[in-house]
């Protein structure tokens, strides 16, 4: 009697937040967390985290590295709600408040292999000239409740922003049971876990 197909797939992602550019601040920490549809569950890791805080780096690029790991398994039934992660850091304003510097969000990549995403990061602004000095003096930036909004579509149109700086994300993404149930990420090897190819997987 033939064993029952795979009722899921898996995808299990690793790496890291590597490092961040933002020539304005320093001292910065970052937190991250996934957001992912209904469809989806967490099966082993982390799905949020918080970095040490770190400072720029003595050389020409003034880089703040952080290199803090990442590491989560889901499982799920269809590909609707592919997970995101959601970044946001943070950083000493002149009167030693912790202020947000950055908000970003990035899809964890869809095809298996080693993977390296630059995301633009954004902040939000006041309305007003007011607002901004009296957020500025009262140590209270805007920014929000749930850092999880800026991976959905909803009212977003409705918030002024600004970019501010990136952050560099590196990701080892393998899936496993996706072709049983119907779905092409790349090539397999003998026990149906979908593996990165040669370097040419290395998206950048």
């Amino acid at each position: 009697m033939a064993a029952p197909g795979p009722s899921v797939f898996l995808l299990m992602v690793n790496g890291q937040v590597e490092s961040a550019q933002f020539p304005e601040y320093d001292d910065l920490y970052c937190k991250y967390c996934f957001v992912y549809g209904q469809d989806w569950a967490p099966t082993a890791g982390l799905e949020e985290g918080i970095s040490q805080i770190t400072s720029k780096s003595q050389d020409v690029r003034r880089a703040l590295v952080w290199n803090f790991p990442i590491d989560v398994t889901f499982k799920s039934t269809n590909p609707y709600g592919w997970p995101q992660i959601v970044l946001s850091v943070y950083g000493p304003d002149v009167f030693g408040n912790d202020v947000v510097r950055g908000y970003g969000v990035v899809h964890v990549p869809f095809s298996p292999g080693r993977h390296k995403r630059t995301i633009p990061m954004f902040v939000p602004e006041s309305t007003s000239k007011l607002q901004k000095f009296t957020s500025w003096f009262m140590g209270r930036r805007p920014e929000y409740t749930d850092p999880k909004v800026v991976a959905q579509g909803e009212g977003r149109e409705v918030t002024r922003v600004r970019s501010q700086g990136f952050v560099t994300l590196l990701f080892n993404v393998v899936t496993k049971d996706m072709r049983k149930l119907g779905y092409d990420t790349g090539p397999v090897d003998s026990q149906g876990i979908s593996v990165p190819t040669p370097p040419q997987s290395v998206l950048w």
